[in-house]
């Protein structure tokens, strides 16, 4: 296992040096999970140190130093700090087959991978949902998404972060930068245990009916045990209120200049580029966040303007990949058309 402020893993990677042991099967997980999920692929995996809860100490002020006379003193100063602690949730769904149709399939492994990819993609959807917009103040037993971190526009540290679209009602979209890094924002796992969705094969077992009949079924267990932790919202910025009805009604804002306002509030953006390497001590990776509806925008205008120089599309391992100012866009379809107006 990676220690923890000297390597920052991704969680296919974490799956790599933990998992080795279950071959096949987990190597088929890592497998969907970069397929299905932008941020399984880009965000870092960090070990809760409060078992199932993470203590962060966030700096809130820096000390003031003084212009110094000969034989004057100097007043000692010190910087501030705050203490955040941040939960982790438990996502866990279990799946049953008949034995009988197991056995009858030819190809038991194949029939049980099909229906465990459903689940792997189901649980994949709502880890991503959780981490954009769910609360532990309506749903205690979930995780601290960022939507609610960065929900009223104002002077605090998160409100600070927040550039406003201009659309109103409840069909907003927003736009999200995120830059992940041990000392910026990253997921969070529970002491002793795993990262990332865990697949547990409990074999052939007896299931009996309400009427007491019964038969035999082989079970799987699911499990998805995770966290989120801001530890600095400087590395984040939230462009909101992006009507969604105008983008799929042809008179789109214009999201460019609203991109680079929320570019423009990161805290150096510059160096979260470069760092590539996320196991490389202080490694920062910022990616940019939208729906299919907003991709399709930029991407259309990456097109159209080919002398602009803050959208590009570029070929990502055969791939095209819209980027902004050398960040790249990803997609997710977490992020709703139906958000409400943020103040």
């Amino acid at each position: 296992m990676a220690t923890i402020g000297a390597q920052f893993l991704t969680l296919a990677d974490l799956y790599k040096r933990t998992m080795a042991d279950r071959g096949a099967q987990i190597a088929a997980v890592i497998e969907i999970l970069a397929r299905l999920s932008p941020l399984a692929r880009d965000a870092i995996a960090v070990q809760c140190n409060l078992a199932t809860k993470h203590l962060t100490t966030v700096r809130t002020g820096l000390p003031e130093a003084t212009w110094r006379r000969l034989y004057q003193g100097v007043q000692p100063t010190k910087s501030t700090t705050a203490q955040v602690e941040d939960t982790t949730g438990m996502l866990e769904a279990w799946s049953e087959i008949d034995s009988k149709l197991v056995d009858l399939s030819g190809n038991p492994a194949a029939l049980r991978l099909s229906e465990a990819v459903a689940f792997i993609e189901g649980m994949t959807q709502q880890f991503e949902t959780a981490i954009f917009y769910e609360n532990t103040a309506t749903k205690p037993e979930a995780l601290l998404g960022l939507h609610p971190r960065f929900s009223v526009a104002g002077t605090d540290p998160y409100g600070k972060q927040i550039v406003k679209g201009g659309g109103s009602g409840s069909d907003n979209t927003s736009i999200w930068f995120v830059t992940w890094g041990e000392n910026t924002c990253h997921l969070l796992y529970p002491m002793g245990s795993m990262a990332g969705l865990q697949r547990d094969d409990k074999g052939k077992g007896i299931k009996q009916n309400s009427d007491g009949s019964v038969y035999d079924v082989h079970r799987e267990k699911f499990t998805w045990d995770c966290g989120l932790s801001v530890r600095d919202p400087r590395y984040i910025a939230r462009v909101c209120n992006i009507d969604a009805s105008d983008l799929a009604g042809g008179t789109p804002p214009q999201l460019i200049p609203l991109m680079i306002e929320a570019y423009h509030l990161l805290q150096n953006t510059y160096a979260g580029q470069l760092s590539a390497n996320m196991e490389s001590p202080g490694a920062m990776r910022t990616v940019v966040y939208c729906n299919r509806l907003i991709a399709k925008h930029l991407h259309l205008q990456a097109r159209l303007d080919v002398k602009n120089s803050t959208l590009k599309i570029e070929n990502v391992e055969g791939r095209p990949i819209t980027t902004f100012e050398g960040i790249p866009i990803h997609v997710t379809d977490a992020l709703v058309n139906t958000e409400a107006t943020i103040p």
